[in-house]
């Protein structure tokens, strides 16, 4: 059975992907927000050369993905200082200046590469592996063609497509097998030693704009930004997988608002009226029209809000609105296409295999790891557990 398991090639791996559609790297950040609304994938892919150009059968050894970017690259890129008094003009840079400067976060593969290999890739800091697949547009012109015009084109070489091979796959699929693995997943995370106490954190009533580095940085790590009291508490968490299900609009709140706000901006899947308000009168304060002209603010109930309403006396922007509730530990979330900023959490003496289950039903690479009064202890990454499994396949061999 151990050898099955090692005879298994990243092509395994992919039956059933969707194929990557690419954007090439003359495009700009506009394009690549059009293209990221308009696709079903929360992340695209770009490529050192245009595709809609290339014939699709054509065969060019040099073009490669050289990168994937997501809502939240657009959103933080939207964040930075020198953009905010003109997102328009923003959206015009090219779209190399999303992409991240950590080299080795995308990897080409050949499809025929082992399991083994393509953990050992992720360990040493790849992101996603881009698999060569069967295409299936090569028989039908008419398809090619409605590709071809297309805001995205499909990444075809030599009759091949690609798709991504991600660390959710491959524990996708150890999962699946973990009977193989005798009586490791039954051991705790803490008897592993798999838990890190190094993580990214901000303050319940810091800025959110404070955090915008950790935000790019947990996109990285595939991660996330856990939103901590005074006492070290676990209130939530800023995701990126939360904020790949927002909108652009985004960007003037995390400038507007504290951690806690954004929390709160993410729980009702947009800003409640009364945040509407905060973040129309403080883009105004800071003399942000062009940010406010941008991006029109709508409350979760979808009235538009009129300047009459930043007349009203507003909280200041260090104190935190109104919210509901604390943290909770409670199990019955579930994973749903929005993301709300409740955090996913498992305790020290949590088994492998139970964490494994647990981050893979709400789509995340990672679980907050916590103690019975919520204090945080560390963070558990599926690359933690990557580790391992990688150390036991290798004693198979």
């Amino acid at each position: 059975m151990a050898a099955r398991l090692l005879s298994f090639e990243v092509a395994d791996l992919c039956l059933g992907k969707p194929p990557l559609r690419a954007l090439p790297v003359s495009a700009t950040v506009g394009d690549a927000l059009a293209a990221l609304k308009a696709a079903e994938n929360k992340f695209v892919s770009v490529w050192n050369c245009d595709h809609s150009k290339r014939d699709l059968n054509a065969d060019d050894e040099n073009c490669l993905c050289i990168g994937k970017i997501c809502m939240v690259d657009i959103i933080c890129y939207l964040c930075r200082e020198e953009n905010l008094s003109s997102p328009a003009l923003a959206l015009k840079s090219p779209i190399s200046v999303l992409l991240s400067k950590v080299q080795g976060l995308v990897r080409h593969v050949e499809a025929s590469s082992s399991l083994l290999e393509a953990i050992d890739l992720i360990l040493q800091g790849a992101q996603n592996l881009v698999v060569p697949i069967k295409s299936n547009n090569t028989g039908s012109s008419k398809r090619k063609q409605l590709l071809k015009s297309s805001s995205m084109s499909p990444t075809v070489h030599n009759g091949l497509e690609f798709c991504w091979l991600t660390q959710e796959d491959i524990m996708r699929f150890l999962l699946s097998s973990i009977g193989l693995f005798s009586a490791i997943p039954t051991l705790s995370i803490d008897t592993l030693g798999i838990i890190s106490p190094e993580f990214l954190a901000v303050g319940y009533h810091s800025l959110a704009s404070s955090a915008i580095g950790a935000i790019s940085q947990s996109l990285v790590d595939q991660t996330s930004v856990a939103v901590v009291d005074d006492d070290g508490t676990l209130i939530g968490e800023i995701s990126p997988f939360a904020l790949s299900c927002c909108d652009e609009t985004v960007a003037a709140a995390i400038t507007t608002l504290s951690a806690g706000d954004l929390i709160a901006y993410i729980d009702c899947g947009g800003p409640t009226e009364e945040i509407a308000r905060v973040v129309e009168a403080r883009l105004k304060e800071r003399n942000l029209e062009g940010m406010l002209e941008e991006f029109a603010i709508e409350s979760s109930n979808s009235t538009i809000l009129s300047s009459s309403s930043s007349d009203e006396e507003l909280p200041s922007p260090t104190r935190t609105l109104s919210r509901a509730g604390r943290y909770s530990r409670s199990t019955s979330y579930s994973a749903r296409m929005v993301r709300r900023a409740e955090a996913i959490v498992c305790h020290p003496g949590s088994s492998l295999v139970a964490v494994m289950i647990q981050a893979i039903a709400h789509r995340v690479n990672y679980l907050w790891v916590i103690e019975d009064d919520c204090s945080l202890v560390g963070i558990v990454t599926f690359a933690n557990m990557l580790e391992v499994f990688g150390k036991n396949l290798e004693s198979m061999i």
